[in-house]
């Protein structure tokens, strides 16, 4: 193990990382991470690092070919003064496209979006504490390079780094992040996994109930339509896989 060098983004002084290198603003590990508790510890030490931890997962798509996304693909500009002005409904009703299947798969919600669901009701489990198991086990189960970026909401790291994992779909990286900032708020869903076209959230307060998780699936299809047309099933059935669901996996591929 060793200490992370002096920067702009530093840790703690005593905070002891995988050897690792920033990349702009993103500290990335030279090596996959070897104790998936590491992960755990990080998200323990955000509120006095200021610095929070995603797992960057191996992609053969590069490996093949001895590139590393994060370096030799391009990046947005940063778009974190943008987050702000976004408003998450409208971003999802501008997203939202009633063409994919010819609508009888989108029922009841073939005349548009819906709208945002609605809060959830009190939350009682800790948002921090949720992400950090979530991904100390999603690091026992593969790959992944540990990432740390210093922020002050996870769900801003999109825009901060400007992604460009939706490239496809959109470059308003901002409206990205203001979407992901609306969950933080309603769901405590928080950014654990950051890929090249790909992010997973922990969520510790999922939809409960069919009837919640159904508006909470039209916000992903519009988020993230190849999600929804990759997976098998109308709306309801992607619904019904959402309730008590405690991670939420997006993809732009």
């Amino acid at each position: 193990m060793t200490v992370l060098p002096l920067h702009w983004e530093t840790p703690l002084p005593e905070a002891s990382l995988p050897a690792g290198r920033w990349h702009g603003r993103l500290w990335v590990s030279d090596e996959n991470l070897a104790d998936p508790a590491q992960y755990r510890a990080c998200v323990a030490g955000y509120e006095r690092s200021g610095l929070w931890p995603v797992l960057i997962p191996h992609d053969p798509r590069f490996a093949e070919n001895g590139e590393d996304w994060i370096d030799d693909r391009g990046r947005l500009a940063p778009a974190e003064h943008r987050i702000e002005a976004a408003d998450p409904a409208e971003v999802l009703t501008r997203w939202w496209d009633p063409l994919c299947c010819g609508g009888p798969c989108l029922r009841p919600f073939t005349n548009g979006f819906p709208g945002l669901a609605r809060r959830a009701g009190r939350r009682q489990d800790d948002p921090l504490a949720e992400a950090g198991n979530t991904g100390s086990v999603l690091a026992a189960r593969g790959p992944h390079r540990l990432g740390l970026v210093h922020t002050e909401r996870p769900a801003d790291i999109p825009a901060l780094l400007g992604w460009t994992g939706m490239i496809k779909s959109t470059d308003q990286v901002a409206e990205l992040s203001s979407v992901l900032r609306s969950w933080e708020d309603r769901f405590g869903a928080t950014l654990i996994v950051l890929g090249f076209d790909r992010l997973e959230l922990s969520v510790s307060a999922p939809p409960r109930n069919q009837g919640r998780a159904l508006v909470v699936a039209a916000e992903h299809r519009a988020f993230s339509l190849p999600s929804f047309t990759g997976q098998p099933g109308n709306l309801r059935e992607f619904a019904g896989g959402l309730v008590h669901r405690r991670h939420w996996r997006f993809s732009w591929d």
